[in-house]
């Protein structure tokens, strides 16, 4: 129950507080393709369903995915892997006690983001310039 002396407790630090940095985003990223990664696993189930319910449903598989709004989930789905997995490797570098220092960890943070975005692009590439 709030009594009139609560109001003057200090509040706990908030985003107000810290400065954006590098990493904030990669960690917010982080999450956001985990998430994305939830909708390349409801994909692939979708597509192993079809493939066992035979040809009318592999075929509506087929259609919605190569559909414009098709390939941009994919595309999302795939920037969610690479993205995810390249934060993944920072963490496994700062869970190894590397990288703290300020600088480095700026660098890895936005490393990590720039890589996620070329490694979708490498692969798009890959898959449609064959």
């Amino acid at each position: 129950m709030a009594t009139a002396g609560s109001k003057n407790r200090p509040l706990s630090p908030h985003l107000q507080i810290w400065r954006w940095g590098p990493h904030m985003f990669v960690s917010i990223m982080h999450r956001v393709s985990g998430q994305g990664l939830v909708v390349g696993l409801a994909l692939l189930l979708w597509w192993l369903g079809a493939l066992a319910s035979g040809a009318a449903a592999y075929d509506t598989f087929a259609w919605a995915m190569t559909s414009p709004i098709g390939y941009l989930v994919l595309v999302g789905v795939s920037w969610s892997f690479f993205n995810h997995m390249m934060s993944g490797l920072r963490h496994f570098v700062l869970d190894i006690g590397a990288g703290f220092e300020l600088r480095s960890n700026r660098t890895w943070s936005i490393l990590t983001s720039v890589m996620g975005v070329v490694l979708t692009i490498a692969f798009w590439a890959i898959l449609l310039l064959r």
